[in-house]
């Protein structure tokens, strides 16, 4: 494997169905405070039959933890992914490659890895077709680090992104997408129809009433409360001097003037990604939801996108799992799950690296996303 990189600057990010990899999400970040980088890939593959070069993009997010370190984090990246021997001293030559760009103080260099999990059709890791999850830590990093010289990649702690999630194929016709899913949802849907339950597209005046369904979200949940203006930018945000722009809608089921839910969905290349979603437990039997998502689909369909990303569900059927009310409404629509790596770091200062690892084990998260 023969790899080189080259610096450039984020709004030279070419298109990507990968929203976390383009220069919209880039500028979201640094609106936010958050710097970012990018970089160039080239990499020739080699094999006793050919040889294959790869060119792909890398967006790279740096942000401070301290007066005197920072972390550089790779949000669902890198897109380009090798052959599953080479994982993990691709990973490598990588991060020793772009190690001089981050300058001294940088303690670890995490990946958000969107590859698909080295576990996710391992017969022994499922239980009654259901998929249990990867192995221990320590076996995970035994398997990854089998072909690097070094042995340095460390299964993070804690996923930033969500790790598992559900595509739906949109290049499926409309009946498919409704049979596919299970009758409750397909029932739900129509139910919020004859309840008069309508979608309309919002826009910059309609923030305060997401705000709104979301705070009641977060307070049913007991998720954590981002502020508003997190929201006004992502809304406001399009990218459109840039090689990889995005387009934001704000969709709101109401029923009789009320907001009952609202979704944010973003459009990237031909991926339509459910970024954001909250809802009011007034008339929560109209079933809104369910009239929205189906819509949101409906829409990206008609956009000519050609999946879409549910964008986080539990890993498996568990209902003590925190996320189970996503991973039953979700896969009510059908669709694929894929379980992806999750997040991977290549400590660049391991004496930091280890203190790193215990503030953000206390702090439950480090949230760079």
């Amino acid at each position: 494997m023969d790899l080189q990189i080259e610096q450039k600057k984020t709004h030279q990010i070419n298109r990507t169905p990968v929203l976390q990899q383009t220069a919209f999400w880039s500028e979201i970040k640094e609106k936010q405070g958050v710097e970012s980088t990018a970089f160039d890939l080239k990499v020739k593959f080699s094999s006793s039959i050919h040889e294959k070069y790869i060119q792909d993009d890398l967006l790279v997010l740096v942000q401070q933890i301290g007066n005197n370190a920072k972390i550089a984090y790779v949000p669902y990246g890198p897109t380009l992914e090798p052959d599953e021997e080479n994982q993990g001293k691709f990973l490598e030559e990588l991060s020793e490659s772009i190690r001089p760009f981050l300058g001294s103080d940088c303690v670890t260099l995490r990946y958000d890895l969107l590859w698909e999990s080295l576990w996710a059709k391992d017969p022994e890791r499922f239980r009654e077709d259901n998929w249990i999850g990867p192995p221990e830590k320590q076996n995970q990093e035994i398997r990854l680090n089998f072909t690097t010289q070094k042995g340095n990649l460390r299964k993070a702690n804690t996923n930033i992104l969500p790790k598992d999630t559900l595509f739906i194929d949109l290049t499926k016709n409309e009946d498919f997408l409704l049979m596919q899913m299970k009758s409750k949802t397909r029932y739900n849907i129509k139910l919020a129809k004859r309840k008069g339950v309508s979608v309309r597209v919002g826009d910059r005046s309609d923030i305060q009433i997401w705000y709104d369904l979301y705070k009641e979200t977060c307070n049913r949940n007991g998720i954590f409360l981002h502020p508003i203006e997190n929201f006004k930018m992502v809304l406001n945000t399009s990218a459109y001097h840039t090689n990889s722009p995005a387009e934001v809608e704000l969709l709101i089921a109401e029923h009789e003037n009320t907001p009952l839910a609202a979704v944010f969905i973003v459009y990237s290349a031909r991926r339509a990604t459910y970024l954001y979603g909250a809802s009011s437990t007034f008339k929560r039997n109209y079933m809104a939801t369910y009239r929205l998502q189906w819509e949101a689909i409906l829409r990206a369909k008609k956009r000519g996108c050609t999946e879409y990303d549910m964008f986080g569900i539990a890993p498996y059927k568990d209902p003590s799992h925190p996320m189970y009310g996503l991973y039953r409404f979700k896969t009510g629509f059908g669709g694929n799950i894929f379980h992806r790596m999750g997040c991977w770091d290549y400590p660049l200062d391991t004496e930091n690296y280890d203190l790193f690892q215990t503030i953000e084990m206390k702090s439950q998260g480090y949230h760079i996303n």
